[in-house]
C-alpha cells in the first residue's frame, strides 16, 4: 500500500487493516516454518506496509500531518 491510499483511509480503517495483515503475517510465519511459503517476499512486503500503517496512524495521533 502507498502511504496516499493509506492517508485516505479513517483511523478506524487503518486498525482494522493493521488486524488483517498482523492476522496475515501470523499465517506466513507459520507457513514459512514448515515451508509451506513459496514467496517469502511477501512476508517482508507486510511487515512493511504493517509499519506504514502504525507510522501514519501515530502521525495523527500526533497531529503532525
Amino acid at each position: 500500500m502507498k502511504a496516499e491510499d493509506i492517508r485516505a483511509l479513517s483511523d478506524g480503517e487503518i486498525r482494522t487493516k493493521i488486524e488483517e495483515l498482523d492476522r496475515e503475517l501470523l499465517t506466513m510465519s507459520i507457513q514459512l516454518a514448515s515451508r509451506q511459503l513459496v514467496n517469502h517476499r511477501e512476508l517482508v512486503k507486510v511487515k512493511k506496509d504493517v509499519a506504514r500503517l502504525k507510522t501514519i496512524l501515530r502521525e495523527r495521533e500526533l497531529g503532525i500531518r
